[in-house]
């Protein structure tokens, strides 16, 4: 039994880091350049923009990750755990959402500055709804969970954010230089 718990632990940290990370860099990357496209900004500052945001977004996840779920491993050593049957593991914890961040986040990057420019938001809006869908799906189905609710759940909340990024650059109307 003790060793299907720590199985389970092992997976269920691994899991949060990498759908985490991967939401992350959907959501953070859309928002950022939905929100400067939707600012009037041309493609070039977009992709600046996109690249800025997928690089810092990459490394505070991953700090972001080692940080906690070291704190995580140390308060479970102070309490007496074996450091051999902890399920904490700063450095994959890292790697996992450092890695999922960028992959998810060069989705909307790509989209975004596609040869479809007079598109580019409603592809770039697309692209998020599927990415994040599948993300949701992937998550309930490696949790075993309500796959429907997993989905709806990943999509609602995300879609939240890059509507709020999209009406902040509506309502400020600025292009960046």
């Amino acid at each position: 039994m003790k060793t299907d718990t720590a199985a389970l632990e092992l997976k269920l940290n691994w899991l949060r880091a990498a759908v985490l990370g991967a939401n992350d860099g959907i959501v953070s990357v859309a928002g950022v350049v939905i929100g400067v496209a939707s600012a009037g900004a041309q493609r070039e500052t977009i992709l600046l923009a996109g690249v800025a945001a997928v690089v810092a977004g990459a490394v505070s996840m991953a700090g972001g990750e080692y940080t906690s779920v070291s704190a995580q491993r140390d308060t479970e050593l102070s309490h007496g755990k074996d450091p051999n049957k902890s399920a904490a593991h700063p450095w994959q914890a890292a790697w996992s959402s450092f890695v999922a961040f960028t992959l998810g986040a060069l989705l909307p990057l790509f989209a975004m500055i596609g040869p479809w420019e007079q598109q580019r938001i409603l592809v770039t809006s697309a692209a998020v709804v599927v990415a994040l869908a599948a993300t949701g799906w992937w998550a309930a189905f490696a949790g075993r969970s309500s796959i429907t609710r997993g989905i709806l759940r990943n999509v609602l909340v995300s879609l939240a954010t890059v509507t709020i990024s999209w009406g902040i650059g509506q309502l400020l109307g600025v292009t960046v230089l």
